[in-house]
């Protein structure tokens, strides 16, 4: 099997893929970001990295098997600036175009809870309607996502019951909370069953979430603590700087979520 991913950020896919023993033969990548190429091919060496998606003819390629991509979400998120196509989420129309010119047997398209006016153009222009999994069934991380994709007999994935405390390292709370997270919510307990949805901004100092203890003392999460939220391995991305770390998992998918789809490839 020939499986191309687009946008492929840190290959959380070829994880996937992996995790669902799914047999491949070549791992086809369109990314533009130095770091998370990085870190791809520190986990992957094997990756064919193809460079922009824009410049992609898909018709150069053998034969794909599986088509999976996660377009840019940030104008279609109601974290966003509301843009919708418009903006920097008007890249979907580049995986229609693979989409199109590799006609492979299966296809898969991730992408955030959005508008209905925006999710039917997506649904439209692919023909199939999208299946809501939410990451917290499968770890600690409450991530509400929509999957478009053609493997058959999507269901539910089963319900773990993972809580943040079995997630996090032992380590202290020494940081008293800033103004900031407490008036914006940004301070979670660190017995609290699930934890926010992950963003890029995980790691700032005033941007980032962070969990406190029972008397008000608060840390940032780890990077390793964010890759179990994805559920992907331990360091991981540790090949590149802890602020690379933090914004290509925000960025990337709950790898287990992807593997119970793939488990239905035959």
């Amino acid at each position: 099997m020939n499986v191309l991913s687009l946008f492929d950020g840190m290959s959380c896919g070829q994880i996937a893929l992996n995790r669902a023993d799914i047999k491949y033969n070549n791992y086809f990548s369109s990314e533009i970001d130095q770091y998370a190429i990085r870190v791809t091919q520190a986990n992957y060496p094997n990756t064919v990295q193809l460079g922009s998606i824009v410049e992609l003819d898909g018709t150069a390629l053998p034969k794909i098997d599986l088509l999976i991509g996660g377009s840019p979400c940030q104008s279609l998120s109601p974290e966003g600036k509301g843009e919708g196509f418009s903006g920097t989420s008007k890249l979907f129309y580049e995986f229609i175009r693979i989409l199109h010119e590799v006609q492979p047997k299966y296809f898969l398209l991730e992408n955030v809870k959005m508008k209905k006016e925006w999710e039917d153009v997506i649904t439209n222009a692919l023909s199939i309607h999208p299946i809501a999994i939410n990451s917290r069934l499968v770890s600690a991380q409450n991530r509400p996502r929509l999957y478009w994709t053609n493997i058959p007999n999507i269901i539910q994935p089963q319900d773990t019951n993972c809580q943040l405390s079995e997630i996090l390292e032992n380590l202290p709370f020494d940081k008293e909370p800033y103004e900031e997270h407490y008036t914006s919510n940004k301070v979670m307990h660190y017995q609290s069953p699930k934890f926010k949805t992950l963003r890029t901004s995980a790691g700032s100092k005033t941007r980032g979430i962070g969990i406190c203890n029972d008397v008000g003392m608060w840390r940032k999460l780890t990077p390793i603590e964010c890759e179990r939220l994805q559920t992907v391995p331990d360091n991981y991305t540790n090949h590149v700087s802890t602020s690379q770390r933090y914004r290509m998992l925000g960025n990337g998918w709950t790898v287990d979520v992807i593997a119970h789809i793939f488990k239905n490839l035959v």
